[in-house]
């Protein structure tokens, strides 16, 4: 049996496990990563079709075991996308050995795939308390918590001394033009060079919205939040783009790549492309051709499909091919 029999797929928090021809009594999944651990599937046939997930045993399990909540499907039939789906499993605790296990009534043979998208990921932290998600905890890393940042948030939210003033297109703020030129190489040159932003002392960001710029500014200043840098997410990328801040237009691609699903896919696909961002792209290909999430969105992508970029779309179709030729 090839090796290809054992390997599991992953995009974002997506895995899947295509297997072509199960006529034996068990089955076990090479390991997976998704989030900080290794993960293993596994099928069995006795009285009942199983199917188990867990974390592979380690140190790192056993010392942090995951808290997970996911959604698992079998599609039987490739061609028609007839699945089976199990309720959502929310917050479920892997710790002593404790496996997922999916007792399917309907007798699996042949061709057919086991899906899981994971919803989230927690763990409880080191000190105790209630759990807290390891994609939140990412970004909350990246975050200095010296004290000169906090004096930098400050300066912006009380408006101390500040030199320059944004008008977005509904409110204005006031920044200060070493801030920006220190982070910022498109407002370095804006303010080094005879331009009307030097002789006025404002910048027009008429492309967002008071609420998003405020949140850019936030960035910038070394203090924005959690829930805030995610509500921007996009706004925050087509900014980080135009002004060239690029550890924030890292941090945007990073995150969008972690919560792709049917309601965004589309979006994020259009975002990829318009700001060049290949990774992006193809784990929004991945997910709707390979993983098979085209078809639960064919409305969606008709509408899509009538005003996109015409190298999008073909990109798309020859994704499509590609998969075509792969059955």
């Amino acid at each position: 049996m090839s090796d290809s029999a054992y390997k599991v797929e992953t995009t974002s928090r997506l895995a899947q496990w295509r297997i072509d021809n199960f006529a034996s009594c068990y089955r076990k999944s090479d390991p997976f990563k998704i989030g900080k651990w290794n993960w293993h599937l596994t099928v069995e046939k006795n009285k009942l079709f199983f199917v188990k997930l867990y974390p592979e045993v380690s140190n790192f399990a056993r010392d942090n075991p995951p808290i997970a909540s996911f959604i698992i499907r079998v599609v039987c039939s490739v061609g028609d996308h007839k699945s089976l789906t199990h309720p959502e499993i929310i917050d479920k605790k892997f710790k002593n050995k404790e496996d997922f296990v999916w007792g399917i009534e309907v007798p699996l043979t042949g061709k057919f795939i086991i899906d899981v998208e994971f919803l989230d990921l927690k763990i409880v932290p080191p000190e105790g308390g209630e759990p807290c998600s390891i994609w939140a905890e990412g970004f909350s890393e990246k975050r200095s918590n010296a004290i000169a940042l906090a004096s930098l948030s400050r300066m912006l939210r009380e408006n101390i001394h500040t030199d320059i003033i944004i008008n977005t297109s509904d409110g204005s703020i006031g920044a200060h033009r070493a801030v920006l030129a220190a982070r910022s190489p498109v407002f370095r040159s804006m303010f080094a060079h005879d331009l009307k932003e030097k002789e006025l002392s404002t910048i027009n960001i008429s492309d967002m919205s008071i609420e998003a710029c405020q949140a850019f500014l936030n960035y910038i200043y070394g203090g924005i939040e959690q829930e805030e840098f995610f509500t921007h997410r996009l706004a925050l990328l087509g900014a980080a783009d135009k002004y060239d801040v690029s550890e924030l237009k890292e941090a945007c691609h990073d995150s969008l790549l972690e919560d792709i699903d049917t309601q965004n896919v589309l979006e994020r696909l259009q975002n990829a492309s318009l700001y060049e961002l290949p990774k992006l792209k193809s784990c929004c290909m991945q997910y709707l051709v390979k993983f098979g999430r085209i078809y639960d969105i064919r409305d969606e992508l008709n509408a899509f499909l009538q005003c996109a970029d015409r190298e999008l779309i073909a990109e798309i179709f020859q994704e499509v091919l590609s998969a075509w030729k792969g059955f």
